[in-house]
């Protein structure tokens, strides 16, 4: 490993915006020094639409395969029409407080009478059989995040083999180069296999072709038909077909060159030919020389992956393979283990999500199973959208295309279940979707009545433009946030007592209160509040921008000013519902209410101390092991509290090793780095991702925010390519726990207010205090009512730590540094 270069020398490249990291490469690799043996042990290799689980088995290899459009069923919908007779009823044993009985009407009359979801479902796997291989020595098994190639080595007999691998981005097939060290060596048996294949066998004694069919689930025939052919490459050897496989016997050298595809169209269509998909693919890559192959993916992968640069230092226990660091992470000093960790998780994006694809799903476009765990589909109330909270902060927006895509077309689908299932206008989707956009209520009324999926989804439209302040982006997702809205103004009821128009039946999502008989059906949830509101005056923030619809806009301010408001109970806690009923006891995984602390921003220090100190009375009670997607979300919110040191608690949390074959029922991370919800969930690894940046830097209360959330323990650093609301990225370099120098780049123009916890000095602007509400339009802080408190609450004053906030006019592409006084 080289030696480290003393973190105030990384200040210069700051100043040049091309940061040279002191980051030894190393520290962008997850290695082991033993093959994996069971799935969550593989490593993840994917470009987005197709995914590989690598084992690195010297003896048998094996790739499990992934195709981001193979689930199970075929284009269906799940709305219960039924809906509008039972609606009225269920809303008024709510009112009543017959709970109970709401719920037995909604499970009838609203959940869904078939298909709860599609499930998501493996391809197969292609088997390499290689012959002389065991006995094996000097075994090393990589991940290379900075470059996407997975690499093993070993020794047997005095030969030294090496396996690369990878998925192009460009070429859309997964590739593999076999190579050793002396002539002749390589002996193998290669096939296809899957529990789900309809055939499989070779063309030709260099190609094989495997074919299937998705699965029947819940009432719905599989119909998607997938298409797999492997092409081998023989360098020296030959090949030769026996009983369905290719036997390549005494080669040099050999690549292969692996593609998948399937009939989908569209989540409507199902008319691709899948054969001729697939083979396009291969015959276009087999014409490349595996170097171009290779250096195409990397510079493909490059252009997303080294926008960002993340640099804590580095130590001893940085040289053991990543399961040790892992395991050893709570009792040693590792800081290198936190940026491969943060890194890992935008290679995820990167490799699961790319433009014109499908959405990352729970599991991202990783599962081994054709009956995955809560089908790895959709779930969205959390967890589809903490994918993708690390997207445009971490400089990915490209990766945040597929999920804009998923909400346009849910809300076409979620227009016919408004009108079916409610009667309403707009469009609404529930607590999960799938591939086939179903938007009805899934499961069962305590977990899947909560029609939000559409307000929270609708978010991630404008959170978009405040990064990109592209008003023809904006006019194109309008529509979408202009009929989630008119959902809601039909949909919205007056409630008895203070007169609050709330959503009507919903839950909080998937928790239920204490004495509530059982059911957690409820009208006027804070979180349905919170969310409502944020997509009603986004909506007329939109309107205006776009001069469109002022009586719309008018009517959405008249409703979002009768609202309920958020509410302190007795406990000195933020309300999880319109009663005081929360329990100080309950340590639930979903901590709905604090959305409007993170994601959202209606909860600030600045603007609402009462409600921040309520805030983090919610978070110490519920306490902070979970499961892993949850502890990904408090890494955020313990961040938005601006505490850097319990944030890190809880980024330790994560880091714990969990057995791969036994899990155990709490969260944190397998050999593999992919997060333990248990089992696997791909959400908790880019929650982590995101917190890590909202405690280096946060956009949500009216100002960029410098180093708001600074754990002791990360006393020196650097992180470069961080992007802001109003079009600015931005590169900060920190000693001994204080900000060093900061470089802002402005994309758009405009004011940029900064928040830093030192005095600043700024070449080329003038730099003045701030006073008021930002100019720039894209920091807008929200207005919110007062909060209800009980008069049992007791709450603390907050005391914030002193900052000094600017206010200086920038130029569209122009770079501003600035020095810190210490």
């Amino acid at each position: 490993m080289k030696k480290k270069m003393p973190i105030y020398k990384a200040i210069l490249f700051t100043l040049l915006s091309a940061v040279a990291f002191s980051q030894d490469n190393g520290d962008l690799k997850l290695w082991y020094n033993k093959p994996a043996t069971v799935w969550n042990e593989a490593l993840p290799l994917g470009n987005g639409r197709l995914g590989a689980m690598v084992f690195g088995n010297p003896v048998n290899e094996k790739l499990q395969l992934n195709e981001s459009t193979f689930w199970s069923g075929g284009p269906s919908r799940n709305d219960n029409p039924d809906g509008p007779q039972v609606l009225d009823s269920i809303r008024y044993y709510i009112f009543k407080g017959d709970y109970k009985r709401a719920e037995v009407l909604s499970d009838k009359g609203l959940t869904a009478k078939k298909l709860h979801g599609s499930m998501f479902q493996s391809a197969g796997n292609l088997n390499l059989a290689f012959e002389n291989a065991s006995g094996f020595t000097d075994y090393y098994r990589e991940l290379d995040i900075e470059k996407a190639v997975f690499t093993t080595t070993f020794k047997v007999n005095g030969t030294t083999y090496k396996r690369e691998i990878f998925t192009s981005f460009p070429e859309n097939v997964i590739v593999i180069k076999l190579t050793a060290s002396k002539p002749g060596m390589l002996s193998f048996t290669a096939g296809f296999d899957g529990e789900l294949q309809q055939y499989s066998g070779a063309i030709d004694a260099t190609t094989l072709h495997m074919t299937g069919i998705s699965g029947t689930h819940d009432g719905v025939e599989g119909k998607v038909k997938f298409d797999a052919k492997a092409k081998i490459i023989n360098n020296g050897g030959q090949t030769s077909v026996e009983a369905g496989k290719i036997k390549v016997s005494r080669a040099n050298e050999v690549t292969l060159l692996i593609s998948v595809a399937t009939n989908f169209t569209d989540y409507k269509t199902l008319d691709t030919d899948e054969n001729k998909k697939s083979s396009s693919y291969l015959n276009a890559a087999v014409k490349k020389p595996y170097k171009k192959l290779l250096n195409s993916h990397i510079a493909a992968y490059q252009n997303y992956f080294n926008r960002v640069k993340f640099d804590l230092g580095s130590s001893a226990a940085s040289k053991r393979p990543t399961d040790e660091r892992i395991k050893n992470f709570a009792g040693t000093y590792d800081p290198s283990l936190i940026s491969l960790y943060y890194q890992f998780g935008r290679y995820l994006l990167i490799s699961s999500s790319q433009p014109g694809g499908q959405p990352a799903n729970l599991q991202g476009i990783w599962n081994g199973s054709i009956n995955p765990a809560w089908d790895s589909k959709y779930t969205i109330n959390i967890n589809t959208e903490m994918n993708y909270w690390p997207a445009e902060k971490c400089n990915l927006p490209e990766m945040h295309e597929p999920l804009i895509q998923l909400i346009k077309e849910l809300s076409e689908s979620g227009r016919e279940t408004a009108r079916v299932m409610y009667k309403s206008g707009g469009w609404v989707a529930h607590h999960n979707t799938d591939i086939w956009r179903i938007s009805g209520v899934v499961d069962f009324a305590n977990a899947g009545q909560w029609p939000m999926g559409g307000a929270w989804l609708s978010q991630h439209l404008w959170e978009k433009y405040l990064y990109n302040g592209d008003t023809k982006y904006l006019e194109s997702v309008y529509p979408v946030l202009k009929s989630a809205s008119e959902f809601y103004k039909d949909f919205l009821i007056e409630e008895p007592t203070h007169k609050w128009l709330v959503v009507s039946p919903s839950i909080s999502p998937e928790n239920t209160p204490q004495n509530h008989q059982g059911s957690a059906l409820a009208a006027g949830t804070t979180m349905d509040n919170q969310l409502v509101f944020d997509l009603f005056t986004k909506t007329i923030k939109a309107a205006q921008l776009l001069k469109k619809d002022p009586a719309l806009a008018a009517d959405l301010q008249r409703l979002a000013d009768r609202l309920p408001p958020m509410q302190i109970g007795r406990y000195g806690q933020l309300q999880e519902w319109m009663g005081d009923w929360d329990n100080p006891e309950d340590t639930h995984r979903h901590v709905s209410h604090l959305y409007g602390l993170y994601p959202g921003n209606q909860i600030s220090p600045y603007t609402t101390p009462q409600l921040f100190d309520a805030a983090k009375t919610v978070l110490v009670h519920r306490g902070d092991v979970s499961t892993g997607w949850s502890m990904g979300w408090k890494v955020n919110l313990w961040a938005h509290l601006l505490d850097g040191n319990h944030a890190n608690k809880l980024i330790k949390d994560q880091l714990t090793l969990v057995d791969p074959v036994k899990p155990g029922h709490s969260g944190g991370t397998y050999p593999n780095m992919f997060d333990a919800h248990p089992p696997f969930q791909i959400d908790g690894n880019f929650g982590c991702t995101s917190g890590i940046t909202e405690m280096l830097l946060q956009t949500q209360t009216g100002a960029i925010d410098i180093l708001p959330a600074l754990p002791d323990d990360w006393k020196d650093g650097a992180i470069s390519g961080l992007r802001a609301f109003g079009g600015f990225e931005v590169s900060i370099v920190w000693k001994d726990n204080k900000a060093k120098q900061v470089s802002i780049t402005s994309k758009l123009g405009g004011n940029c207010r900064l928040r830093l916890p030192n005095e600043v000095t700024l070449k080329g602007a003038a730099l003045k205090t701030a006073s008021g509400n930002n100019p720039n339009p894209f920091f807008e802080g929200v207005n919110i009512k007062q909060p209800l408190i009980s008069p049992l609450a007791t709450l603390n004053d907050i005391k914030l730590d002193k900052t000094f906030t600017y206010d200086f006019d920038t130029q569209a592409g122009k770079t501003y540094i600035l020095d810190i006084k210490n």
